[in-house]
Formats: structure tokens, C-alpha cells, sequence
């Protein structure tokens, strides 16, 4: 267990400075400004590419996206490992970051929230194990995780105020990681 459970120090540090960070933004709402991406001031503050993948709007986005996190996450970091589940996660946060300033609705609207990177893991996700069952609420049976994720890519794009483009980046990163994991994971057992 407690291998398992140091493959998870990583996840659990993800979900740890978002929680702070979103208690931080509860006490002082200008720090959503300062964090969030908004493609009129990334020249001026470039680390917002990464520092908004750790903040949230609302107490349910952030719950949605942890456990999602948490889910995802708990399973890539055994099946890969802390050092690629962190690399995907930061490389499917970051390009989806990316699509989002070149497609963003106003130069002015400001970009939140882990959901590009955690798109990433479940792309990875998808694409390495299609046939896992998963429980998606309020959906009484379980769906193929490949159908739980693109099918939240799709319901999800179709909310006002989401940023689809960063969910966009995140998956589309997801999905080619994914094959490339499952190649090297297929070929590492034929080898002899």
C-alpha cells in the first residue's frame, strides 16, 4: 500500500494547492485577475499559463474538477507513474491554455480552472483503457470511459462561459499521449 500511495504524492499536492488557492480566492476575489488567463494581459503576466489551471470560479467547478482529478488522476499516476501523470498534466493544461488565447470569445475574457489539464488525463485515459467502466452522474450504468469522455468533452462545450478551448487542448493532447503510452505499454510485453 504504501507504494501505492507515494505514486499518489503527486495528485494529492495538485488537489492541495487548488483547494488552497480557491479558499485564497474566497478570502481575496482580485487573485482570480492576477491568476486567471486573459489573452488582453498574457504578454504582461505570462505566468498566468500555468497559474490558472489552480484556480475556480465556484465551490461546485472546483469540486467537479478535483474529484474528476482525483479519479483520473489516482489511476494514471499507478499505471504510469507521478512523472508522466505530471507531465500530462501539465502539458495538456499549457496547450490547452495555448488554444484558448488563439480562440478566446473576447481578448478580455479570463480563462479558469484545471479542466484542459484533467481532459488531457482522460484522454490519455481513453485511449489506454476504452473499455473501463465508469459511473458518470446522473447516469444510472456504467459507460465505456472512452464514451464518459468524449461525451463530456461535447455536453460540456455547449455551456455559456466554458472554455471548450482549453478542454479542446487538453484532450486532443490526452488522446495522442494516449496512443503513444499504449504503444510503448503493447510492445514492452512482446519484447523477449
Amino acid at each position: 500500500m504504501a507504494y501505492r500511495g507515494s505514486k499518489l504524492t503527486a495528485l494529492w499536492l495538485l488537489i492541495a494547492i487548488n483547494l488552497l488557492l480557491f479558499i485564497a480566492t474566497l478570502i481575496e476575489q482580485d487573485l482570480i485577475l492576477r491568476l486567471g488567463l486573459a489573452p488582453a494581459s498574457f504578454w504582461d503576466w505570462p505566468w498566468t499559463i500555468v497559474t490558472n489551471l489552480f484556480i475556480h470560479a465556484s465551490i461546485w467547478h472546483i469540486l467537479a474538477n478535483m474529484l474528476t482529478l482525483y479519479f483520473f488522476g489516482s489511476y494514471l499516476c499507478t499505471l504510469l507513474g507521478a512523472k508522466k501523470f505530471l507531465i500530462v498534466y501539465f502539458c495538456g493544461g499549457i496547450l490547452g491554455n495555448i488554444l484558448y488565447l488563439l480562440l478566446a470569445p473576447s481578448p478580455y475574457s479570463i480563462a479558469i480552472g484545471a479542466s484542459g489539464a484533467i481532459f488531457a488525463l482522460g484522454g490519455v485515459l481513453a485511449v489506454m483503457r476504452p473499455r473501463l467502466r465508469v459511473f458518470v452522474i446522473p447516469i444510472p450504468a456504467p459507460l465505456p470511459l472512452w464514451v464518459a469522455v468524449i461525451g463530456g468533452f461535447i455536453i460540456l462545450s455547449f455551456f455559456p462561459n466554458v472554455a471548450w478551448q482549453a478542454h479542446l487542448g487538453g484532450l486532443v493532447l490526452g488522446l495522442v499521449a494516449g496512443y503513444f503510452f499504449r504503444r510503448r505499454e503493447r510492445y514492452s510485453y512482446t519484447r523477449r
